[in-house]
């Protein structure tokens, strides 16, 4: 160990080893460094006495009573060890004895802040005021503020007082909402609207917000155990080409063959679940059943080529429908176009009445018009252009072939009204800008959700009916819903087709023959219809509420 150059070597001794000041007296106290070199006389040794170490002082000396030196070597050198053993050790350490100690330091602090994110979820902040400034008075008392890291009930309620004012706008409204109110499905009437932020009314797909809006809206391990075994008959019924059938090869087909009417279903029932051809268990199916329908679009955006002549508007509405969720749910800019084409195709073939029939630009029905006005809904979802024009020309019509003030729609103008036709008609009201307090509106759902109007496979099955009736009321929630979807969401799986009876079409619908929708879509068209009952919980966002703002706090869309 080296030596302090304090302490010089005296005679006899080794350069290096420590002597021991002499001294004849010590009369003052003198530092320890400057002691004489003289030997020491040998004296008894003499009581002790030392004067206190004052805060900043010089290092206290220690005397015999007499003032004497004797006896003091042995003295001077305990009280030198007593008060230089810290600085002595700090230059004789070797390095990797510091090391280690500061390396100890460090773990027990950053062991202590993981005890303290543990612990109370308030944060206590005191300050003391220097010497030179007083600023006690803006510490008068403690300042208590949630701990965001906590489990605390109150912990979004933090003062806004605490996010500065002066940030700039952030276009996304999930991270910064806007004054105004946020419509997640983007179907306000202004001109060339398009979505607010798209893709927001799809987000109910993704598998968190699925949860969280079945669990809120009244699904069951039943209604999702059908919903599964319904796309696993559909999976079963794909051909090798990927496209699917409406004839066969099941039981109870349509009369006649609509391949890309019977793709388009299937797909919408895959992404209604949230399956596109690039997410989701099924999304080889999807990509399949894709790859054959895009093959037949034409160039004018058409996608009828065989069936019969009525089926011509329905099989657009539906295959728009498709490509326009599949756009809006994946952002695959290659089906941009195809679905920009699809919409442009549908909105040239508006009839002067301002709905659709059968042929392009003729005719006009509730029916096909339906279908149409959901196509145009999900490209506005999907951030699409629909010209305000068409849409006020849509309400004309069924401003023109409402009954009851609006609240009660035919098939036709001037003929009686229907169940199925007034959840269409309302349907469309609802999309093109009635609110959900409208007196029209509420007439309407009161008749749709009277006991005797409510799902009854025993009575009048109409799988048509209750396909729009389950999205309108979806749309208002509250009591009307609850009157739905009570009924639905046991009526539904427990008339699906089990295994037990039939295991080739277990997880299908049987269609009722004797209903004019129904014996002409068959099997696939009823099983389509009953699955996108069984996903309306999530299908579409609530049209009336921003209830995705308040699940996103403990989803985040996926």
């Amino acid at each position: 160990m080296a030596v302090p150059e304090s302490f010089p070597a005296s005679d006899g001794q080794q350069p290096g080893s420590r002597s021991l000041p002499q001294a004849q007296s010590l009369p003052q106290a003198a530092p320890l460094n400057q002691a004489s070199a003289a030997k020491p006389q040998p004296t008894r040794a003499q009581p002790l006495k030392s004067e206190p170490l004052k805060p900043g002082g010089a290092r206290p000396v220690v005397v015999a009573k007499d003032g004497s030196a004797t006896g003091i070597q042995q003295r001077v050198e305990d009280a030198e060890m007593e008060v230089d053993v810290a600085e002595a050790a700090l230059r004789n350490a070797p390095p990797w004895l510091v090391s280690a100690a500061v390396h100890m330091v460090l773990l027990i602090i950053l062991a202590l802040l993981v005890v303290a994110t543990q612990g109370d979820h308030q944060i206590f902040l005191q300050s003391t005021p220097t010497e030179d400034e007083d600023i006690s008075e803006l510490f008068s008392h403690e300042l208590e503020m949630n701990n965001p890291l906590g489990n605390d009930e109150t912990a979004d309620e933090i003062d806004p007082s605490f996010t500065p004012d002066h940030l700039p706008e952030v276009p996304d409204p999930l991270a910064a909402p806007p004054q105004s109110e946020i419509d997640p499905t983007a179907d306000t009437t202004q001109s060339e609207i398009t979505a607010v932020t798209p893709g927001i009314a799809f987000m109910g797909r993704n598998p968190g917000m699925k949860r969280a809006l079945g669990n809120r809206y009244g699904s069951t391990g039943g209604t999702r155990k059908a919903l599964d075994d319904g796309l696993g008959w559909l999976i079963k019924n794909q051909h090798a080409d990927g496209s699917w059938s409406l004839v066969g090869p099941y039981s109870k087909g349509a009369r006649s063959e609509n391949r890309a009417a019977a793709t388009a279903m299937a797909l919408l029932a895959f992404q209604g679940d949230g399956h596109t051809h690039l997410e989701g268990k099924h999304k080889k199916v999807v990509a399949k059943g894709w790859a054959w329908l895009s093959k037949q679009q034409d160039e004018l955006g058409n996608f009828f080529t065989e069936g019969s002549y009525h089926q011509r508007f329905y099989t657009n509405g539906q295959c728009a429908i498709a490509i326009c969720e599949l756009y809006g749910m994946s952002k695959d800019q290659k089906y941009r176009e195809p679905a920009e084409r699809a919409i442009s195709y549908l909105l040239k073939s508006q009839g002067p009445a301002g709905a659709w029939r059968y042929d392009p630009n003729e005719g006009a029905d509730v029916s096909v018009t339906g279908w149409i006005v959901m196509a145009l809904q999900s490209a506005m979802m999907a951030g699409l252009k629909v010209p305000e024009e068409n849409l006020e020309q849509i309400r004309q019509y069924l401003d023109t072939v409402g009954e009851q003030n609006g609240s009660r729609y035919p098939y036709q103008e001037g003929q009686q009204p229907t169940l199925s036709m007034t959840a269409e008609g309302l349907l469309c009201r609802q999309y093109l800008g009635w609110k959900q307090s409208d007196e029209r509106l509420i007439n309407g759902v009161e008749w749709l959700t009277q006991p005797e109007n409510l799902i009854d496979y025993k009575k009048d099955p109409n799988v048509y009916y209750w396909y729009y009736a389950t999205q309108v009321l979806r749309h208002m929630e509250g009591v009307y819903w609850k009157r739905w979807n009570n009924v639905m969401r046991e009526a539904l799986p427990s008339n699906q087709v089990k295994s037990s009876r039939n295991r080739r079409e277990a997880g299908s619908w049987e269609p009722n023959m004797d209903d004019v929708h129904e014996s002409k879509g068959g099997r696939l068209f009823t099983t389509c219809l009953s699955i996108y009952m069984l996903e309306s919980y999530w299908r579409h966002m609530p049209k009336y509420s921003n209830i995705h703002l308040e699940l996103l706090k403990n989803v985040g869309g996926k």
